[in-house]
């Protein structure tokens, strides 16, 4: 009877603390990496007037001569 109550008394594995953390850090650099590669695409209609924010590095060659 003894096992039974040790049994039920342990805890489980720790929460992965690692992973989580994984999965968080991984989740902001798509975004990030989605970002930049939305803002260097070409623009969809209605957005092809507007400017590069600064902070969005130019990635690869455009047809396009920005100033």
């Amino acid at each position: 009877m003894n096992i039974l109550m040790d049994v039920a008394v342990k805890q489980g594995f720790p929460f992965p603390w690692a992973f989580t953390l994984l999965y968080v850090v991984g989740f902001i650099a798509a975004v990030i990496g989605g970002s930049i590669a939305w803002y260097n695409s070409k623009r969809p209609p209605g957005w092809e007037g507007t400017e590069r924010p600064s902070i969005i590095p130019k990635v690869g060659n455009d047809d396009e001569s920005e100033s």
